[in-house]
């Protein structure tokens, strides 16, 4: 059986972290960033993690399941 790759799109877009859990920067923080509040680009810039609902299917595409 071959090996399986992992989704190129998805090793760019995530990060696991010690425990396990995976991490992801948030979104719209690219362009268009002057009618967006100081407080809302500060939020947006520090990295959360991915819900747990949604981790079973990145673990999948980053082939760690």
């Amino acid at each position: 059986m071959p090996k399986q790759k992992t989704k190129s799109s998805a090793k760019k877009r995530f990060k696991v972290t010690g425990s396990g859990k995976i991490k992801r920067k948030h979104a719209f923080k690219s362009h268009i960033l002057t009618k967006k509040s100081k407080k809302r680009k500060l939020k947006l810039t520090h990295a959360t993690l991915v819900h747990e609902n949604d981790s079973d299917n990145i673990k999948n595409q980053l082939c760690l399941k």
